[in-house]
């Protein structure tokens, strides 16, 4: 549909006018290790809900929901659109507890040493860093392949491009200029996704000629009660709730905005407003069935989109898919920069707030060394995603309940994220496996936990009760500048 030059030319001038728009929103504020990892207290509601948008509108919605929708129907695409909303909506209690017992936070880690000690820190460390590492590969796989259904342009070079232009911008500006491209970003998205959501019933004749072709074709994938629906709906719920709890991003902002009540507006309804746009992505995979245009389905939206655009919709969408990707490639770069900052920063005591700052910058380059060979070799890494989404499942509940229980420590924390990591590998699909049992992996990770911290906790009457106090005393701001 593109020429390679006039792909590269387009994706080269979207890049680098977002990255211009963070540094020169940036340029006037303070450079203070404080400041580029947590901003804290500085954000309005307003802006909470679009950074909090932006961040979850990643180019997986271009994928993901309508190929969920090809084989699980409505129930699936209900069951992903929840999922995408409920990470905000849950955090809002442990946000507001979290901002109670560490004001000057900055990470979940910090949490997780002081509460637990190393074992269990350097456990759900791990975890937070893979799930990092796989979600920013997923997203520039997926703008790479967007790019190349447009024009041919190989997944590398997509991939240098955008990440090249989101680490400029974000090791400049850190966590101000992530929250404020946000905001640009959610300019050019939500305009966009709407036009697509237009031209695709413009495309498909209105709503009938995909439910005659759906009530021919794929009956069940109407019926809300069928139990392949109903099944892939829950465990995307399950598994997307679970995993967002761990992302340090989400962190970030519950920090960053500008009190709790602020922090609670933001967080539900930029929870609450993802949810419709997720569900109308995924009804383009019921257009990809009913209409049959042919094709893969994991390219639904373009299968259906595609045949009757024109050369504007592919300039169109070169913008979009950049804004949805390095939206979420932002907040994920800027948590780990934190993680580096504070993490590290524990590993050298006596490295000053400037080393530390250099530290956080420099190292993102070299970590982003093989994210981009990763999204280069255009792989599905939903597997690896998957995974992720198992680890995090079975150390939600240890993990979380020791903000609000005294009785719970790293021992019963670690013991219950253990058990339940072999409970759920246990039923987890090999490799190349299909996923029949994914969801009963999923529960088994997330409940045998509990079952196991609840036994344990009689049978350790005389385990001394945590002081909650300790908590906010362990932790304190990284730099004077930040006071």
């Amino acid at each position: 549909m593109l020429s390679s030059s006039t792909a590269v030319s387009w994706l080269l001038l979207c890049a680098f006018g977002y990255a211009a728009a963070g540094i020169l929103y940036t340029r006037s504020f303070k450079k203070s290790l404080e400041d580029y990892i947590t901003a804290r207290n500085s954000q309005s509601a307003i802006a909470t809900i679009l950074t909090l948008m932006a961040s979850t509108l990643g180019a997986w919605i271009l994928f993901a929901p309508a190929q969920a929708a090809t084989w699980g129907g409505l129930a699936a695409i209900i069951g992903y659109a929840l999922g995408a909303m409920s990470p905000r909506i849950a955090m809002i209690p442990l946000g507001r507890r979290m901002r109670e017992l560490i004001p000057n936070g900055h990470t979940l880690t910090e949490f997780l040493i002081a509460r637990y000690g190393r074992p269990m820190y350097g456990l759900a460390l791990l975890i937070m860093v893979f799930y990092l590492f796989i979600a920013m590969s997923a997203e520039v796989t997926a703008v790479g392949k967007l790019v190349r259904l447009l024009a041919p342009v190989p997944i590398w070079v997509t991939a240098i491009v955008v990440v090249g232009a989101t680490l400029i911008y974000t090791s400049y500006g850190g966590l101000r200029a992530s929250i404020f491209t946000d905001r640009v970003h959610m300019i050019v998205i939500v305009p966009l996704l709407l036009f697509l959501v237009a031209l695709g019933w413009y495309t498909a004749g209105g709503a009938m000629p995909t439910i005659e072709g759906l009530r021919a074709r794929a009956p069940r994938l109407l019926d809300l009660s069928d139990p392949a629906g109903v099944k892939a709906g829950f465990t995307f719920f399950v598994a997307i709730l679970l995993t967002g709890l761990f992302h340090q991003g989400n962190w970030q902002r519950i920090y960053a905005a500008r009190d709790s009540r602020t922090m609670r507006n933001g967080f539900l309804l930029g929870g609450l407003m993802v949810g419709p746009f997720i569900f109308l992505m995924g009804l383009f995979g019921l257009a990809f069935v009913g209409l049959a245009p042919g094709g893969d389905s994991s390219v639904a939206l373009f299968s259906v989109l595609i045949p009757h655009a024109s050369l504007w919709l592919a300039l169109l969408l070169i913008p979009l898919g950049l804004g949805l990707v390095m939206s979420s490639s932002d907040t994920a770069i800027s948590a780990i920069s934190s993680l580096i900052a504070v993490d590290l920063g524990r590993l050298l005591p006596k490295a000053s707030s400037a080393t530390m700052m250099r530290l956080a910058r420099g190292l993102i380059f070299v970590l982003a060394i093989p994210v981009i060979v990763v999204a280069a070799q255009g792989y599905s890494v939903l597997y690896l995603f998957l995974l992720a989404d198992l680890l995090c499942s079975a150390a939600a509940f240890p993990v979380f309940y020791g903000l609000f229980s005294k009785r719970h420590d790293g021992f019963a924390a670690m013991t219950g994220t253990l058990f339940g990591l072999v409970a759920g590998l246990s039923l987890f699909p090999l490799p190349g496996a299909k996923p029949e049992h994914l969801l009963e992996s999923f529960l088994a990770a997330a409940l045998v936990p509990v079952v196991v911290i609840l036994i344990m906790r009689p049978l350790r009457r005389s385990m001394h009760e945590f002081d909650f106090a300790k908590l906010g005393a362990s932790v304190r701001l990284l730099d004077e500048d930040g006071a």
